[in-house]
């Protein structure tokens, strides 16, 4: 195709079209209100779809076709209505096969109706046996429909004569945007013809490849124009010129249907900006209850020891209780804690680190504790440092504190490690909408409020999980700075391609867990 392109005529359209912008807003306008009236006959076969999520789902199906083949992108109908609405799976889907196949009825119709002779010539035996496989897919779906509605008349309705005269009024708004390239290409059409034109060029992409129906469109166009009696070359450019606005406003359009209006298909991926009130506190905890410290280890019988020895008898006039919470350790990491002085509670196997956090944290609540905070077992954090943490949660100024290594003194990070903490910190603060100067410390400490409440969703970790769930709940955040060094025993279970794997997955269904 691109050999037969004239390249003086594609300049003179192009010169026509940026010399007449009025007409590019007619045609654009044109073009959009075609869209409104699908999504108004899409709102009276699914009543309970918003309008503008109705115009949403029918623009991300357009522009995904742009973009995927075999016109793949029509499933994003059905999935924004299903992520986006209450509506269920079946109503979605049936309402939109079955609009989809009273489209193709109105468009053939139409052609049909203005020149049965050329449109019958131009669709061609293929093109008819396609529009009839079509028409039996909609049969299907309407008595897949009917069915429905006699089970429940207030979720999905049979379309009636509105929604096929909205469906008509889309193609001859479509056909608007036909006759203005056609104008700028230098040729003059009646609107009868620009609807033929239309109708034959959709028509022909209901078996469409490419994406877009990319050569499909341009060579049906091109058939409908040479019957109508213009030149070949003139032709292709109104074509092109057509469907070059057609994939434009598919792609901006349908990238904006992405995010809006909310809920957005792409879901939530920052906290919401307004946060809720700070939660009730609970009732006051005992003048005699104790700070928990615990220690997730896995494998860690050589610092394990030495941690729990570093750990301070009292912080703020109270106890200190250490807990080490052996993961399905193979090694003497459980019989170095308690020789070293800790309570030791194992799993049998290995569960993550996520899940350590989250038994220390409820053996903490179970215990009464003032406080609760937990470091790792491999002496990378300073134990001795506890009462940084705990002192604002004590005197009741925090609810939930971070050692962050960032605003105290590291005596040595890896440069990759440190850029790739400085990097997931940025990215943490973005989602959550606050400063974060360390987001993946391993020290930390809560109120028995935020403890209860807290939720870590996967077992894996719980760093970013944590924070986003408890500053969604209003709790308030601290930091405070601590001293930190390299582990110099055993191993890291950090490994970007994996933690990256498992995390970000876990902040996504906390960001949009309700």
């Amino acid at each position: 195709m691109a050999a037969t392109i004239d390249i003086d005529a594609l300049e003179r359209a192009w010169s026509r079209a940026v010399g007449d912008p009025f007409g590019v807003i007619c045609a654009c306008g044109a073009f959009g209100l075609a869209f409104v009236a699908r999504a108004a006959a899409w709102r009276r076969v699914l009543p309970g779809l918003s309008f503008g999520q109705a115009l949403a789902g029918i623009h991300l199906a357009f522009g995904a076709n742009h973009v995927l083949p075999f016109r793949l992108g029509e499933p994003l109908r059905v999935l924004s209505v299903t992520r986006r609405t209450s509506l269920g799976l079946e109503a979605a889907t049936i309402s939109t096969v079955t609009l989809r196949a009273a489209d193709i009825v109105t468009v053939v119709g139409l052609g049909w109706l203005i020149a049965p002779r050329a449109f019958s010539r131009l669709v061609g035996v293929w093109g008819w046996m396609l529009v009839a496989a079509v028409l039996v897919v909609g049969v299907v779906a309407w008595q897949m429909l009917r069915r429905m509605t006699s089970r429940d008349l207030t979720q999905v309705r049979l379309p009636g004569p509105a929604a096929f005269s909205l469906t008509v009024v889309a193609w001859l708004l479509e056909a608007i945007l036909v006759w203005q390239c056609a104008k700028w290409a230098g040729m003059t059409l009646s609107p009868f013809d620009a609807v033929l034109v239309t109708t034959v060029a959709v028509s022909a992409q209901v078996a469409a490849i490419a994406p877009g129906g990319f050569g499909t469109y341009e060579a049906a166009s091109v058939a409908a124009y040479t019957v109508l009696g213009h030149g070949a070359d003139d032709a292709l450019v109104a074509a092109l010129a057509a469907h070059a606005l057609k994939t434009a406003w598919s792609l901006v359009v349908g990238s904006f249907s992405l995010r809006w209006p909310r809920p957005g298909m792409l879901g939530r991926l920052r906290l919401p900006a307004d946060r809720p009130p700070v939660p009730d506190p609970g009732p006051p905890v005992d003048d005699q209850a104790p700070v928990l410290l615990f220690m997730p280890a896995l494998n860690e019988e050589e610092a394990v020891g030495r941690c729990v020895t570093r750990a301070p008898a009292e912080v703020c006039g109270r106890p200190v209780e250490v807990l080490v919470i052996d993961d399905g350790s193979t090694d003497r990491t459980a019989e170095v804690a308690r020789a070293a002085g800790a309570t030791v509670e194992s799993f049998p196997t290995c569960r993550g680190l996520g899940a350590g956090v989250r038994h220390g944290l409820a053996a903490g609540v179970e215990r009464g504790a003032a406080a609760i905070a937990f470091c790792d077992a491999d002496e990378e954090y300073p134990p001795e440092e506890l009462e940084n943490l705990v002192a604002p949660i004590l005197a009741g100024e925090a609810d939930y504190v971070a050692g962050s290594r960032f605003a105290g003194t590291i005596e040595h990070m890896r440069p990759h490690r440190r850029f790739g903490n400085v990097v997931l910190t940025r990215l943490l603060s973005l989602v959550a909408r606050r400063r974060i100067s360390d987001g993946q410390t391993g020290y930390r400490a809560f109120s028995p409020a935020a403890a209860r409440a807290a939720e870590v969703v996967h077992d894996f970790n719980y760093a970013q999980v944590l924070t986003l769930d408890l500053l969604a709940k209003g709790f308030r955040y601290h930091e405070v700075p601590i001293t930190y060094r390299f582990r110099t025993t055993g191993d890291s279970f950090v490994k970007l391609g994996r933690y990256l794997r498992k995390v970000v997955p876990a902040v996504y269904r906390e960001l949009n867990t309700v």
